[in-house]
């Protein structure tokens, strides 16, 4: 499993007041859920006017995937026409076959032993074997 990310400054120098530049934002970050299967937020300052940093998230079971995913978002950012791109950062993380080199997942908690609450009585599976050695 592959986990990509990109962080996506936009200026938009068109833009007159938090409003304008919402506007733009909202409709870029629905076109590319509407598109791609990517996570989309807004993470920068929210009371720049003319600035709005973005930050995106996609999965994949191939880093090439994650790349071409993360690669069509800026490709749609660039094609804004009423703002500009001016800075991209992305990054693409592997957790192993099937996200198995994640750690401290529900994995972890199935391997841990149950602690038994006082008075609560030991299941007779765990009996059997504790009696047979």
């Amino acid at each position: 499993m592959f986990v990509g990310v990109a962080r996506i400054v936009l200026s938009i120098p068109a833009a007159q007041t938090l409003k304008d530049r919402r506007r733009i934002v909202h409709a870029f970050r629905d076109r590319v859920r509407a598109r791609l299967s990517a996570s989309i937020s807004e993470v920068g300052e929210l009371e720049r006017t003319q600035v709005a940093t973005l930050g995106v998230a996609v999965t994949a079971r191939s880093s090439v995937h994650c790349a071409e995913l993360l690669s069509e978002v800026t490709g749609l950012a660039e094609n804004l026409r009423e703002a500009i791109v001016a800075d991209v950062a992305t990054e693409v993380i592997s957790f192993g076959a099937g996200g198995t080199g994640i750690r401290g997942g529900i994995e972890t908690t199935l391997e841990r032993p149950r602690r038994r609450a006082a008075g609560e009585i030991e299941p007779l599976e765990d009996r059997d074997e504790e009696d047979s050695e």
